[in-house]
């Protein structure tokens, strides 16, 4: 019987299970769902895929796009053919149908990871059907590897061992079996067309390739796509694929993955509340549109001050690149959960301008579920669970899955994933995919570790515009990952902004050789020519990555746009004894730390004005907090104090954190008096304005952060001042913008750095900053031309002649530590592009998403007070009035309620826990709430919970409250 026969009804025995629901009795052909996959597959070719995305495909499989559209079709259809084996077996009710001939004929077949058995079992048909078998490189192999890598890594196959035809008649069950394998893979082929064999495979045409292939999957995997035609229906495979065809529209439709254009509007109604593009951008907006139009894709630096609208810079850059280079959507990276809330209330500002376009925007990061913006489904369990093993506070087991992936088996170690008939896109593994994303910078660092579905990641940053945030705020183990990303974004044509306000010159143009090396070009010929890739502060530089050229911001646009920027701000180093308090009534001496921060906003609290005090730590926060609250003359009470860090449960941090947001904005209103203590948490891409900045001593880069803060919106006030910002009270208005720098000092005045602050940055950045600013002419810094000058003395290699000794060994400390921790971040970093010779290379590392670090320290985790009332039930407050939700069922309001009460501690600190810290039963059941530690707290007594030496109690007022013993 042919092919064409084949696929009419009762052609091919339809016997074989793909998917199976025992609750219902379901059961789905396997070659059903195979068809609805490629069906699928082909309509996200069409609405998901860019055009620069299937320009990289088709390129690297050497074909025109059409033909690289049927083989990618082809290719996701296969990608369950390995559950043509012992997997059949697995499920003994839908067993129970397959054909006595086949069940006759297993031989001496083993059980096999289905996804394993395709790409075992593909090598050989691919083979016979024309394909070129020869390495690791080669068609066959390389297309069996993207339809075994669809859960997420790619097999390693040897095409002489388990993937050779011998092993696999073996393994997989006899003749028949081997000979259905074969015409489900050629009924696929005539179906979708694929009759053209490509004569290679790029490695940037695989991974897109496998990250379309899982999308698809997942999408006709939904129960509701397969249920309604479940149970060995009555029609043939051609028939099955017209439905599937028809189907896939209404599937991806629902998906809301489809990219759409945004309407041309003038800047300012895009941008609502700006009237016109300062220099900078009016410099990107007349100059990129030609370069980017005549030379495609690249990469653009950003530099500029604090407050000095880089994001906006960056929404414009973005649209004209995407325009330019085929892209569709962007991509926002940032340092921190914080930063990305923050832009996420700007991102969806400015899509709300372009309606009625209906844009998708996601938030993705680890605490996404605090944004109150964000949906209560993403919260809920759902209804059919799979193992998604990939949230980053959860292992995954590789050896969970023996073969079967049964609905609603979780597996050891994964996290249940909720499919969302009417938001699919918003699932915690695939929200990248959206055309708008928000993210933290560690979502997309993780494409370039070797993690399950890194391949995923990879496809949903190529197809829009990418910008990092903040560049300047990553460590180097950090930016390690950031440069081999970049290396696989400039190979596959993805247009890049970074924007940065303190970036040392070197780093920028280590970036900008990561990206261009990746787009082709040799990096010793990039480095030799360096001074052409030296950003211009403030400004900009544009690298394309067809010819390496490198473009700048045109001289007068920089000087008029310095000129509109320019502000001075005295900086007064303060030396100050450092001591904790130790007695709560204890009053500071004269010199003391906390007597200098009550002497810099004593003023504040008697005269009125906005000050914001910036702490190393925490725990200097809390006392310098109690301190002010004691010891300051407050007219009416010291409830213009606030007390923000990241250790205060959510409900609270989000709501002080929208206040500062508000009373210190732009629009205001602005209070009458205001002392807001803080942490390192408001020194990035927060909008703010203090009248003064008192800031514990820091890195230099991070001072001129904290500086941005200051008088930031004083000249857009001088020209329109909104209704509810009044003027600065007279007394700032005669200073002007003055900045305290705490220095910690010993008896003879020399820099001595309180222990707890080896944490907060290198000791060579916080001793360089001391010394630099004591010497004569830094003690009133010009913004924002100076800015690039102090972080390059800072960061220089050479040894100046004004160092010590001291100084010059921490320095070299330091070099050393940089050096230490890149080493560490390179050793999981995925191989570049053109150094991949099997796919599986990008998963020679098993590591789960918990091993692969993104940063240099361990993961936190969340602790939450839960208040015992004798015999009452637990509740989470002291009051009694918030009962603890422990029933079998919670509900999503129920679950953020509990999630928002919870605080996030190093895990460290919670490592001694015990049974007695679990929360409730039903917990155990829920990935978000079952790794909480409960914290037994009694609200009559206030008494800290003792695990191991660490010893955690939070307060209402303070937080949570750290001590350590010894």
């Amino acid at each position: 019987m042919g092919v064409v026969e084949e696929s009419r009804i009762e052609g091919l025995s339809l016997c074989l299970w793909g998917k199976y629901c025992a609750r219902h009795g379901l059961i789905y052909p396997v070659l059903f769902h195979m068809l609805d996959t490629a069906a699928v597959a082909g309509e996200l070719w069409d609405l998901l895929l860019t055009e620069v995305q299937r320009t990289a495909i088709a390129g690297g499989l050497g074909m025109r796009q059409a033909q690289a559209r049927r083989v990618v079709m082809f290719i996701a259809g296969l990608h369950d053919l390995g559950k043509v084996s012992r997997f059949q077996a697995c499920e003994p009710v839908a067993w129970a149908r397959v054909s006595d001939a086949l069940r006759a004929d297993t031989g001496r077949w083993r059980l096999t990871r289905h996804e394993r058995a395709s790409a075992h079992a593909l090598v050989g048909i691919l083979a016979e059907m024309g394909y070129e078998l020869s390495g690791d490189a080669s068609p066959a192999v390389r297309m069996a590897q993207i339809a075994g890598g669809h859960h997420g890594r790619f097999p390693q196959l040897d095409v002489h061992g388990a993937a050779g035809t011998r092993r696999v008649q073996v393994d997989l069950g006899g003749r028949l079996w081997q000979e259905i394998r074969y015409r489900y893979a050629a009924q696929v082929r005539h179906l979708t067309g694929a009759e053209d064999v490509p004569a290679q495979v790029s490695v940037t045409a695989a991974v897109l390739m496998t990250g379309l292939v899982m999308v698809a999957d997942r999408l006709a995997s939904q129960r509701k796509v397969w249920a309604p035609r479940a149970d060995m229906p009555a029609y043939g495979a051609a028939e099955h694929f017209a439905w599937a065809c028809w189907k896939a529209r209404e599937v991806v439709g629902e998906s809301r993955l489809a990219r759409i254009e945004l309407l041309a509007l003038p800047f300012s109604a895009a941008h609502p509340g700006l009237r016109a593009p300062n220099p900078l951008q009016a410099s990107i907006l007349a100059g990129l549109p030609h370069l980017a139009g005549a030379r495609g894709a690249g990469i653009l630096l950003v530099t500029d001050g604090a407050g000095a609208g880089k994001t906006v810079t960056a929404l414009e850059a973005a649209r004209i690149l995407n325009d330019a280079c085929g892209t569709r959507g962007l991509c926002f990276l940032l340092p921190t959960t914080a930063t990305a809330d923050a832009a996420y209330d700007t991102l969806s500002g400015y899509l709300r301008a372009h309606r009625p376009t209906p844009a998708v925007l996601t938030l993705v990061h680890n605490h996404s579920w605090l944004n109150a913006a964000y949906t209560d489904e993403m919260l809920a369990p759902g209804d059919v669970p799979v193992c998604a093993d990939d949230d980053p506070h959860i292992g995954e087991d590789e050896d969970e899955d023996d073969g079967c992936r049964l609905a609603g088996n979780g597996g050891r170690g994964g996290t249940w994933r909720r499919i969302l008939p009417d938001g699919w896109v918003r699932g915690w593994d695939r929200a990248l995919l959206a055309q708008f994303t928000v993210a933290t910078v560690d979502q997309a660092l993780m494409a370039a570790l070797p993690v399950r579905d890194n391949a995923l990641r990879m496809l949903s940053l190529s197809g829009k515009c990418v910008i990092v945030d903040e560049a300047h705020a990553l460590t180097a183990f950090s930016r390690r990952i950031l440069t081999r990303l970049l290396h696989w974004l400039g190979s596959l044509g993805t247009p890049v902004v970074v924007l940065s306000a303190t970036l040392p010159g070197q780093v920028a143009r280590e970036l900008l050789y990561s990206y261009l090396a990746g787009a082709g070009h040799r990096r010793r010929d990039l480095i030799a020519s360096a001074d052409e890739f030296t950003v211009p502060y403030p400004g900009w530089l544009f690298a394309d990555a067809a010819t390496a050229q490198a473009t700048v911001i045109p001289a007068d646009a920089r000087t008029q746009h310095a000129a509109a920027q320019r502000r001075t701000v005295t900086l007064r180093l303060s030396p100050a004894c450092y001591r904790r308090i130790d007695v709560p009534a204890r009053r500071a001496r004269t010199g003391e730390r906390l007597a200098r921060i009550a002497a810099a906003s004593g003023p504040v609290a008697r005269l009125g004005g906005c000050a914001v005090i910036v702490c190393a730590t925490v725990a200097d926060a809390q006392d310098t907090y109690r301190y002010l609250q004691q010891f300051l003359e407050w007219p009416t009470g010291p409830q213009h104090l606030l007390l923000v860090h990241a250790r205060f449960p959510g409900h609270y941090l989000e709501r002080a954190l929208a206040q500062v947001r508000t009373q210190l904005g732009p629009f205001g209103p602005r209070p009458e008096r205001l002392v807001v203590v803080t942490t390192s948490l408001l020194e990035l891409s927060l909008n703010i304005d203090a009248d003064l900045v008192v800031s514990d001593l820091t890195s230099l880069a991070r001072l001129i952060q904290r500086a941005g803060r200051l008088w930031r919106f004083e000249q857009a006030w001088q020209n329109e001042r909104p209704p509810g910002i009044a003027p600065r009270p007279p007394w700032i208005q005669a200073r002007g913008p003055r900045f305290t720098v705490l220095h910690p000092v010993d008896h003879d005045s020399t820099t001595l750095l309180p222990d707890a602050w080896a944490a907060t940055d290198h000791p060579y950045l916080q001793h360089a900053t001391a010394h630099l600013l004591t010497l004569p002419g830094h003690q009133r810094i010009t913004l924002p031309e100076q800015a690039q000058h102090l972080v390059e003395l800072i960061h220089q290699s050479g040894q100046p002649a004004t160092w010590s000794d001291r100084l010059a060994a921490l320095h070299e400390q330091h070099l050393a530590a940089e050096r230490a921790e890149e080493h560490t971040s390179s050793v999981h970093l995925v191989p570049p592009h053109d150094r991949v010779a099997s796919l599986s290379d990008l998963h020679r590392q098993k590591l789960t998403a918990a091993q692969a670090a993104t940063r240099p320290h361990d993961r936190p985790r969340r602790v939450l007070a839960c208040y015992r009332h004798g015999d009452r039930p637990p509740t989470l407050d002291a009051a009694g009035d918030l009962p603890l939700p422990q029933g079998p069922h919670l509900r999503p309001a129920a679950i953020r309620f509990v999630l928002q009460h919870s605080v996030p501690v190093p895990s460290s600190w919670v490592a001694a826990a015990t049974q007695e810290h679990h929360g409730p039963e039903a917990w155990q059941q829920h990935p978000l709430l079952a790794d909480l530690v409960v914290l037994p707290h009694h609200p009559d007594r206030p008494q800290a919970t003792q695990l191991g030496r660490h010893q955690l109690y939070i307060d209402d007022e303070l937080g949570l409250i750290h001590a350590e013993t010894t």
